[in-house]
């Protein structure tokens, strides 16, 4: 790990945390959603064998889709 990783981190989360809020979400139900899709990002990437930015780009769409009421694309298809 890199000297600045957890400092990358750190904003990392703080700009999630602000998506989240600019969501609607409360500042602290804001910052737990940003720490756990951090989290499952980096989870994610290594998974997949892909760049954590395109997983978190991923998990960012479901969860933007979810707050306009929006069914994942995936679930859609399952469902035929």
């Amino acid at each position: 790990m890199s000297p600045h990783s957890s400092e990358d981190e750190a904003a990392r989360i703080a700009q999630l945390t602000e998506v989240f809020r600019r969501l609607g979400a409360p500042p602290a139900q804001a910052a737990t959603m940003a720490r756990q899709l951090w989290k499952r990002s980096g989870q994610l990437a290594l998974e997949r064998d892909i760049p954590r930015v395109e997983a978190l780009e991923h998990l960012l769409r479901l969860a933007i889709s979810g707050v306009h009421g929006e069914a994942p694309l995936q679930s859609a298809q399952e469902k035929e």
